[in-house]
């Protein structure tokens, strides 16, 4: 079994350290309790776990320290860098089990193509333990078939935060994603997940496949530059073609 640890949306100009994952060849995909303990132990945000079956096809299953994620994007993003410089190629898909991703790598940039997650809602009424939790003014929430979005007033409002995770924890939704209009960027943003052991993520693609076209709608752009605020920080460089989402990024090989 092959592995290596990659982050991604980095940025040694600014200082971002971007999200790191764990990234394991496998010669067959492990049980998921494996996969799972093994995620647990490594600790890190995510763990990719690749298999190529007799097709030839990349199959990847994403795992948190404590629970499988769905769709995660960093984690593709560093499975899809572990296997062009593994099978030296330069277009790698990867399937999983909500379709397929392809992911381009070109020195030390890539770039991963997703479906954009389109609104499905506003809620009219944000609940009040998110509103106090976040502690900063809520202009709206918007509901999508993964994380909410919610909408806040300036870029300084999304750094400045010091989120109360005991009272948003209050509330049954899962994750959102916390974004304003940038004031160096386009749009900066973070993403909070109060009910599982992280508490907020470092740079996350799957939330940006929401807030691109969000934001595309909102200033009427195409391709945009974004900063996710976390700890580590995390840069963007987006586009969005019909329902296709682009993510480009720099990424870094750790020991």
């Amino acid at each position: 079994m092959q592995q290596a640890v990659i982050a991604v949306f980095t940025s040694q100009e600014l200082g971002f350290k971007g999200n790191p994952a764990a990234v394991f060849l496998c010669d067959k995909m492990l049980d998921t309790e494996d996969m799972q303990q093994k995620a647990n132990v490594i600790g890190l945000p995510a763990t990719s776990f690749v298999n190529i079956d007799e097709e030839g096809r990349c199959n990847v299953r994403w795992f948190a320290p404590d629970a499988e994620i769905n769709l995660c994007g960093h984690g593709a993003a560093a499975a899809g860098i572990f296997l062009s410089d593994h099978l030296n190629k330069k277009d790698i898909m990867l399937c999983y089990d909500g379709g397929e991703i392809v992911v381009t790598v070109e020195e030390d940039f890539f770039h991963m193509s997703l479906e954009a997650i389109p609104i499905n809602r506003e809620i009219p009424e944000c609940p009040e333990a998110i509103r106090e939790g976040l502690g900063i003014p809520v202009v709206g929430i918007y509901e999508t078939a993964n994380k909410h979005l919610i909408l806040t007033d300036s870029a300084n409002a999304v750094k400045q935060m010091k989120p109360d995770f005991d009272k948003l924890r209050e509330s049954e939704i899962f994750g959102y994603a916390v974004t304003a209009l940038g004031d160096k960027v386009d749009f900066v943003s973070r993403t909070l997940v109060p009910h599982v052991n992280q508490l907020e993520d470092y740079a996350t693609g799957s939330s940006h496949a929401m807030l691109v076209p969000f934001w595309a709608a909102r200033i009427k752009k195409n391709e945009m530059v974004a900063d996710q605020l976390s700890e580590r920080g995390g840069r963007f460089y987006t586009k969005i073609n019909g329902k296709e989402v682009t993510l480009s990024g720099q990424f870094e090989k750790l020991p």
